[in-house]
């Protein structure tokens, strides 16, 4: 239920920055804006995430 209300509250909010965008752009110059464009539930590519050993992560974060 989370993940649904989170994807419907973006869809809202893309919207309303897709429209701030397109306001306020230069069509001589960009592409229209669409929705999608500022939605993160709909990327085209996906994050990936990469499994690393817990001695490397002390390096980067503690050790530094």
């Amino acid at each position: 239920m989370g993940e649904a209300r989170s994807q419907q509250a973006w869809a809202q909010t893309s919207s309303v920055l897709a429209l701030i965008a397109n306001l306020h752009r230069d069509p001589k110059k960009t592409r229209a804006y669409k929705p999608a464009d500022f939605n993160p539930h709909m990327r085209k590519t996906p994050v990936t995430i990469e499994k690393v050993e817990i001695r490397i992560l002390k390096q980067v974060f503690v050790d530094q």
